[in-house]
């Protein structure tokens, strides 16, 4: 019966995706897959790999694009 955890963790995880709007999303995608991956071989957890993989997925996008507009203040600013 592993099925039916993993049938709610995947409908929980598409209802998180479908509310959430794509600008808040990025990182989160790619975060999830690698945490799931590495999840799977580390126990057979990919579930939890899956969300803990999305949540750092996104703070490292969130960090990535303050840096960017950081750069781009300073090219603008003589």
């Amino acid at each position: 019966m592993k099925a039916g955890p993993t049938r709610i963790a995947l409908i929980a995880i598409t209802l998180a995706f479908a509310t959430a709007g794509t600008a808040n999303a990025a990182g989160c995608l790619k975060g999830a897959v690698v945490g799931g991956v590495a999840g799977h071989y580390a126990g057979h957890h990919a579930v939890v790999g899956a969300v803990g993989g999305c949540m750092v997925g996104r703070q490292l996008a969130k960090k990535h694009a303050q840096q960017q507009a950081a750069q781009r203040q300073a090219a603008r600013a003589p």
